[in-house]
């Protein structure tokens, strides 16, 4: 009894010690977002006050906890799932975690946009918020930063659970496959290859946030949703379909070259082939990234004011 008591606490402490660094990373996350809101405020406090009231509504809908609670127990359950990998779950672990946290973010995301926007707009809640000192480049700007604040925390408690759960699943593989006691290292070594990896994921939706900002000064939540969805799913589409034997064909290649100029090519945010082969992703590569980012965001706000700037609210 007392070597199984033993056996259960050093496991326990293998997994469990790495996570230091999770604990850090979702300190600094918390006050990167306190700084950032508090720059804001002093710089642009309009901005910073349609924000405010935009992420508190966002989080005091259903929607969130219901997100929430979908990563929460999805992600717990991963490590127990048998995949019959011959020896890789991990790798699927991280890959089904990386892709439920976006995808619930990007949901937390479309969903806001379109209410706090397009239904604000239908509604004449925008036209009574616009006849007060506040401009039209003062709304978008305040509702995207607004609606990205849920979606940040969605990413910072649903991705130290994540780097949690991979930590345990080192530990966990290796016992039921009676295999050596893993070291500590290695559990911190898979955490570390997929932190970046939720950085890029942040980005795409990031990306996806401004195309739905976008979209919403225009157009009602259904169209703003199926939209979003076709773009999400070309956007990891089309760089597949080039590189294939069907992108041979001239149109074919045509085509996704098109979609490619004018759609956020967002596999470049998708690091399934850095999963499985276990390599780290370079620094340079997340420079370029987030550059990416920043300018397709930047390119579909713009889009985004445009389109509001002639908006006829009435």
């Amino acid at each position: 009894m007392n070597h199984f008591v033993l056996f259960g606490a050093t496991t326990a402490s293998i997994w469990l010690t790495p996570l230091w660094l999770v604990g850090v990373g979702l300190v600094a996350g918390f006050a990167v977002l306190m700084i950032l809101g508090w720059l804001v405020r002093l710089a642009a406090p309009k901005v910073a006050a349609i924000a405010w009231t935009t992420s508190k509504e966002a989080m005091s809908q259903p929607l969130f906890y219901v997100l929430m609670t979908i990563g929460i127990f999805g992600l717990i359950i991963f490590p127990f799932v048998p995949y019959n990998t011959l020896g890789e779950d991990i790798k699927m672990v991280k890959d089904e975690g990386l892709t439920l946290i976006m995808v619930l973010s990007i949901l937390m995301a479309l969903w806001t946009a379109s209410v706090s926007i397009a239904d604000e707009i239908e509604g004449r809640t925008a036209l009574t918020l616009l006849s007060k000192p506040v401009g039209r480049r003062q709304f978008i700007f305040g509702k995207f930063m607004g609606i990205l604040v849920p979606v940040a925390i969605m990413f910072l408690i649903l991705g130290a659970l994540f780097l949690a759960s991979v930590s345990y699943k080192v530990v966990y593989d290796a016992r039921e496959g009676a295999q050596t006691e893993p070291s500590l290292a290695e559990c911190q070594r898979e955490m570390l290859q997929i932190a970046p990896g939720l950085l890029l994921a942040f980005m795409e939706a990031v990306v996806l946030t401004a195309i739905s900002v976008a979209i919403s000064t225009r157009l009602p939540m259904l169209a703003n949703l199926i939209i979003c969805a076709a773009i999400y799913v070309l956007g990891h589409l089309v760089p597949i379909l080039a590189n294939s034997a069907v992108g041979q064909f001239e149109l074919v290649r045509f085509v996704a070259n098109l979609l490619a100029a004018i759609l956020p090519v967002l596999d470049h945010f998708n690091i399934s082939a850095g999963i499985s082969t276990g390599q780290q992703v370079p620094g340079e590569y997340m420079a370029w990234a987030a550059l990416y980012c920043l300018v397709y965001t930047s390119v579909a706000m713009l889009l985004a004011l445009w389109w509001f700037e002639d908006r006829d609210l009435a």
